[in-house]
């Protein structure tokens, strides 16, 4: 008995001494892979993309999720923001906070806020949260370190409580395979800038995260995670400043620029990882901790696309969801989710960014709204006015494919918003501008876009072209008004209850007429509630060298773009989307005029000194006299210094 006890205590203490598999890992360092996705935009469904293919789509994304996580079974799947608003599931929001009871049922981790997330104000996001509580689903943890309501908000306290009920914090631990992670969410400055309507106050992103890195560590986190809504760009950016400026995050994920990078950025340990918007791919790194040091030894970007099957599960909730639309939010216009508009025998594609050029998506876009404007004055039995409609490429988010257009991609290109309703859209609003102003708003697109591409203009009822080497504030060359008298047979209503209407019609033929600006007289600008608020801005953007103040039609300011919202017969509001749809339902076929800019916008790059001279303004004769003066200076300058050494030479 004596040696059997002996034995077995010998054999206790030699299995108390051999450390376990976390024992092991811990001490010998550990791995960790993290999934990541950011800029997703409600893209529930897959999308056309411009080599025939389709990419995208949540039924996809938990395929390759599920085989990762066989693969991986401890991998995190976290969020960067930017989650809502991109297709007509963002409709749902408010009421059935679709994206965030999607993004748990994908088996989520964490998340953080973008500046989209705000779109429906502050107060849209509570109820948006307060709706997510009340489902009882799965949902993912939300982190935001950085940006909180304004103490002047009188939404405050119900934001506060949403936030707090939905279980929002500022940083979080979570133990996954015998590892503490520390997670927290950051907002960018950038980010905040495109968020004006949120009603909440930005704290500096590097005090921010070291209080989080400190917090986190002194709980015992093992590996850092920020999950930053704020960017990286060429490189560069507001993360790569971030990851600089703070020791101790392990990986940042990178949201908001839409960045797709094939390799992370390394800056001072720390790995920035990006891996593009809209669904397109599902982000893997895999990373090796030991000793306080990373290394690296797997990244991928998995695409999102038709080689993978659907997971039913979430295809059958998917449905669901476009089933909810149809019921809500189209019912009012009389449509459906997967109706077909029009038909199509080329793609339209978006603008290519800080590509300073035509674009027939964005000229079919500017048409629909003078379409939109002429059937509102024919339903409110208004006079049609001399009118110039504008959109911008920064609204523009989703091309239209070659085929059947149906309701969902039109409302995709134009997904940005919410309308004084408090319904998904931003409406049409129309303001008053004099010609000089439109001149002004033409050099917003010839000076501006090569430093903010989002700037660059489509218009309708306007011809124009400019040089991109002239003086800054003085690039446009020409401008010329038209109006096309439309020849018509009646067609749809641009009314609420959608279908055939005594206030719409069919194009059969157009015959155009020029005519010179005036630079005293009003002018009718068309164009959607966003980009109209933006041309208020321009002024001070500009440094007071180009001016622009949006007018009501008796030429006093507009104090309130809610005043200038079109609106049907029925006094509901016109959004820019569904301008769009009727204007491909009233073509039935999209006209081959569109299959390529049509000549309305012209860009030289001309260095003809006779294009570069033509027609100065203030600025660039300020700036010809500066640069003779300087001329003039060195000329003399030069003339010193050779008499100088000539009378050296004469000594």
């Amino acid at each position: 008995m004596k040696k059997r006890s002996s034995l077995l205590l010998a054999l206790l203490l030699i299995v108390l001494c051999v450390p376990g598999p976390e024992a092991r890992s811990l001490s010998a360092g550990f791995e960790t892979t993290i999934l990541f996705t950011h800029d997703l935009h409600s893209h529930f469904l897959p999308q056309s993309t411009e080599d025939g293919g389709e990419s995208g789509g949540y039924a996809r994304l938990k395929t390759a999720i599920g085989r990762e996580r066989a693969q991986h079974p401890d991998a995190l799947l976290v969020d960067g923001g930017d989650f809502s608003i991109g297709s007509l599931i963002q409709t749902l929001y408010t009421t059935q906070a679709a994206e965030l009871r999607t993004m748990g049922a994908l088996g989520y981790d964490a998340v953080t806020l973008g500046n989209h997330e705000f779109d429906h104000t502050g107060a849209g996001l509570a109820r948006m949260l307060n709706a997510a509580a009340d489902s009882g689903d799965r949902l993912p943890a939300l982190v935001e370190a950085n940006y909180v309501p304004a103490p002047e908000n009188p939404d405050r306290d119900a934001i506060l409580a949403a936030m707090d009920r939905y279980g929002a914090q500022e940083t979080m631990l979570l133990e996954r395979g015998g590892v503490t992670y520390g997670i927290f969410g950051l907002m960018g400055v950038d980010s905040h800038d495109c968020a004006p309507t949120s009603g909440f106050v930005l704290e500096d992103m590097a005090q921010a995260a070291k209080r989080c890195v400190e917090s986190l560590e002194a709980q015992g986190a093992e590996f850092i995670l920020c999950l930053s809504h704020s960017g990286t760009e060429a490189g560069k950016g507001e993360d790569y400043e971030l990851a600089k400026a703070v020791e101790g995050i392990d990986v940042i994920l990178s949201g908001h620029t839409h960045t797709t990078l094939a390799e992370p950025i390394v800056v001072n340990g720390t790995y920035i990882v990006s891996a593009g918007p809209y669904c397109q791919n599902l982000g893997s790194i895999t990373l090796e901790k030991r000793d306080g040091s990373l290394r690296l030894t797997d990244y991928r970007l998995i695409p999102i696309d038709g080689t993978l099957p659907d997971d039913p599960d979430t295809a059958a909730l998917v449905e669901g969801w476009k089933a909810q639309v149809g019921e809500t939010y189209l019912k009012r216009y009389g449509l459906t989710y997967d109706q077909v508009l029009a038909n199509s025998d080329f793609d339209l594609s978006t603008p290519r960014s800080g590509v300073q050029e035509g674009n027939a998506l964005g000229e079919l876009v500017a048409d629909a709204f003078l379409y939109a404007a002429s059937a509102a004055d024919q339903a409110a039995g208004r006079e049609y006015q001399t009118t110039v409609a504008v959109t911008a490429d920064g609204v523009l988010r989703a091309p239209l494919a070659a085929g059947d257009i149906t309701v969902s991609q039109a409302f995709d290109v134009l997904s940005m918003g919410v309308g004084g309703d408090g319904a998904s859209g931003f409406p049409l609003v129309a303001v008053y501008l004099t010609g000089a102003e439109l001149r002004d708003a033409l050099e917003v697109d010839a000076s501006v876009t090569p430093i903010m591409p989002a700037a660059q203009l489509y218009c309708a009822g306007i011809q124009y072209g400019f040089n991109t080497h002239r003086m800054f504030f003085n690039r446009v060359t020409d401008a010329l008004l038209y109006e096309e008298t439309l020849r018509t047979e009646p067609a749809l209503s641009i009314g609420s209850g959608g279908g055939q209407g005594e206030y719409g019609y069919t194009v059969t033929q157009v015959d155009t007429v020029f005519s010179e600006i005036d630079d005293s007289r009003l002018y009718r600008v068309v164009t959607g509630m966003y980009s109209a608020q933006m041309l208020g801005t321009v002024k001070g953007k500009s440094m007071g060298l180009l001016s622009l103040e949006p007018k009501m039609a008796d030429g006093t300011p507009v104090t309130d773009f809610n005043d200038c919202i079109l609106r049907d017969e029925n006094g509901s509001e016109i959004k820019e989307w569904y301008a769009l749809a009727m204007y491909l339902q009233a073509l039935g076929a999209v006209p081959g005029k569109y299959s390529a800019p049509d000549g309305r916008k012209t860009v030289s790059r001309s260095w003809s000194p006779a294009e570069l001279l033509r027609a100065p303004n203030w600025i660039t004769l300020l700036a010809l006299a500066a640069a003779l003066l300087f001329t003039i200076a060195v000329v003399f300058a030069i003339r010193a210094v050779i008499r100088r050494g000539r009378s050296r030479k004469s000594r």
